[in-house]
């Protein structure tokens, strides 16, 4: 076949895989998780069962590359809020308040545990653990952080914090938590 047939076949593909994990976040976002059925997903995004079907095996494997997808954009997000300007505390700072956000809208429950098991999410947690650790350490290099604790134990510290954000009620508890999670990092006086 031609380069630019099989280029256009690709394409269409990504695109319809996409059109799919779209209609999921639609769906998951209307209805939680366990209301996904794979007939809705092929109903609203406008495509048969059995073409959904080519793509994903059923409703399992369909939220798992949602999921992995939703990590994604939420790491890219991360990233680029650690590239803002300021100092390595004050982009610490909003990298631990984007994440503890994160963390408080997370979604719940058994479908969520199974979820979280897979190894995308493992990736994840390290690519952000090594973000978070290498502002730690520059912020400890500039004395704005303290130097007694190794940056990859203050790391874990600040990540185990802020799991407590999933049963904050608002962005301003978060931004609390954030705040006694910074002054953690503090020199000792």
């Amino acid at each position: 076949m031609p380069k630019l047939w099989n280029e256009t076949i690709d394409a269409h593909r990504q695109a319809v895989r996409e059109a799919i994990l779209d209609t999921t976040t639609e769906l998951v976002e209307g209805g939680g998780l366990r209301s996904v059925t794979m007939s809705q997903i092929a109903e609203k995004t406008g495509i048969g069962r059995a073409t959904l079907y080519k793509y994903f095996s059923d409703v399992e494997a369909v939220l798992l590359a949602w999921h992995e997808r939703h990590i994604q954009g939420h790491l890219h997000h991360l990233a680029k809020v650690a590239d803002q300007p300021g100092t390595a505390v004050e982009r610490l700072g909003a990298v631990l308040a984007a994440y503890a956000e994160i963390a408080r809208r997370r979604h719940g429950g058994e479908l969520a545990a199974v979820l979280h098991q897979g190894e995308h999410v493992s990736h994840a947690e390290h690519h952000l653990a090594q973000l978070i650790q290498g502002l730690i350490a520059e912020a400890a290099d500039s004395g704005d952080l303290r130097k007694d604790v190794p940056p990859v134990e203050l790391t874990q510290y600040c990540l185990h914090a802020l799991t407590a954000a999933a049963g904050l009620p608002s962005t301003s508890a978060v931004g609390r938590l954030v705040d006694v999670t910074l002054h953690g990092l503090r020199p000792n006086a």
